[in-house]
C-alpha cells in the first residue's frame, strides 16, 4: 500500500531484531498500555499465534523516498461477527516523530480496513495525556467516543484512557 510520503509491506519473520528495537525504546515503549519489554520469544509468539493466523494484520511502515523502516502499523483483535478491528502504531524511528508519517499510515490502514477486510469500525486506545497522537489520529478521521478514568495502572500510577473510533460510513457520533 502507497500513499504519498511512505508505503507498507506486510510484517514477515525476518522484522523481528528491528521490531524489538523499536518497542524497547523508552519513546515508543511509553506509549503502549502494556509496557512490558519486548523480547524475541514475545515476538516469535505473536507472529505464530497473531499475524499468522490472520487475526492481526501487522504492516512494517517504510519511508518511500529513502527506503527506510521507520516503524510498523497493525489492526489486531479482527471481529469479524461485528467487523469491527483494533488500530495500532508505532514509530520506531524518533526522526520521523511528527512528520505526518502516523497520520498517513493510519489513513492507509483505515483505507485497508475498509476496502479490503469490509470492517465497519476500526477503534483505538491511547493515553489522554498523547496529544501528539491524539491530534494524528483527529487528522485521520476518528472521533473521540469517550475516556475511561484511571482505566490502567502502570508502575503505581493510574491513567486515563481515550478511545476513538472511525466508521466506514461517514455518519459520526458526538
Amino acid at each position: 500500500m502507497y500513499g504519498e510520503k511512505i508505503f507498507l509491506r506486510a510484517i514477515q519473520l525476518e522484522d523481528t531484531n528491528r521490531i524489538i528495537k523499536w518497542r524497547n525504546q523508552e519513546f515508543v515503549r511509553k506509549n503502549f498500555i502494556d509496557q512490558r519489554m519486548f523480547t524475541k520469544e514475545t515476538h516469535e509468539k505473536w507472529m505464530k499465534e497473531m499475524v499468522l493466523t490472520g487475526k492481526v494484520k501487522q504492516f512494517i511502515i517504510y519511508e518511500i523516498k529513502n527506503k527506510i523502516p521507520i516503524g510498523s502499523v497493525y489492526l489486531r483483535d479482527i471481529d469479524t461477527n461485528n467487523l469491527k478491528a483494533e488500530y495500532g502504531i508505532f514509530i520506531g524511528e524518533e526522526a520521523y516523530l511528527g512528520k505526518g508519517i502516523g497520520t498517513e499510515a493510519a489513513k492507509l490502514m483505515l483505507q485497508y480496513a475498509f476496502d479490503k477486510l469490509g470492517l465497519h469500525k476500526v477503534i483505538l486506545r491511547v493515553f489522554a495525556e498523547n496529544n501528539r497522537a491524539i491530534n494524528s489520529y483527529r487528522n485521520a478521521g476518528f472521533i473521540e467516543e469517550g475516556c475511561f478514568q484511571d482505566d490502567v495502572k502502570i508502575e503505581g500510577k493510574y491513567y486515563d484512557i481515550i478511545y476513538m473510533a472511525k466508521l466506514r460510513e461517514e455518519k459520526q457520533y458526538l
